[in-house]
């Protein structure tokens, strides 16, 4: 029973293990693109699975007492605050550890040099669109995959026109739209926005 509160490895030697490992995979993952965490398909959602199984015993180093388990536990969240921190304070680390968003449709063209480095063909775009209740492009304006994976669809004013028609309510609108409009227009043109 007192074995379980007992730490079978030290503590900073857990600590340093757990750290290079969340960096290590934190790493790893944004390799992988966004598209693998925002998107996640079966082959992604195996390789996420096969990770944390891949990953548990270098972070533990054999250390299998319960409070070793919860100075782990404790380490991530430590980390993953800190991140989230570092993140809201500083754009050089959410551009490191988030990355940008990436415009794969503008005026209701795709962009075909920023589909290929997302890893995304034309078909898999146009069914990520579908999901999303468009059927053409015709429907759209912009198209952004955010930093997150998540996809961002603007519709084209034709589509909003159609809307108001149909529903006799006027459609939603970006509430600044000089700001979205010098948003896509830093995407287009490769910085981040």
């Amino acid at each position: 029973m007192a074995h379980m509160f007992r730490f079978d490895v030290a503590p900073l030697e857990l600590a340093i293990r757990a750290i290079t490992v969340y960096l290590s995979v934190l790493v790893l993952l944004r390799i992988g693109g966004k598209r693998q965490i925002g998107q996640m398909g079966a082959t992604e959602f195996v390789a996420i699975l096969l990770i944390s199984n891949a990953v548990q015993n270098s972070m533990n180093g054999g250390d299998n007492s319960l409070i070793g388990g919860v100075w782990l536990a404790g380490i991530l969240i430590g980390l993953s605050v800190s991140i989230s921190w570092l993140t809201y304070k500083s754009r050089f680390f959410a551009h490191l550890f988030e990355g940008n968003p990436t415009l794969l449709v503008h005026r209701g063209k795709p962009i075909l040099k920023n589909l290929r480095a997302e890893l995304l063909t034309a078909r898999q775009l146009r069914e990520m669109l579908r999901h999303q209740g468009f059927r053409s492009l015709n429907e759209i304006n912009d198209v952004i995959l955010e930093a997150d994976g998540t996809l961002t669809v603007l519709r084209s004013d034709a589509s909003y026109a159609v809307i108001e028609k149909e529903t006799g309510a006027p459609a939603p609108a970006w509430p600044d739209k000089s700001e979205l409009e010098s948003f896509i227009s830093d995407l287009s043109e490769g910085r981040d926005g």
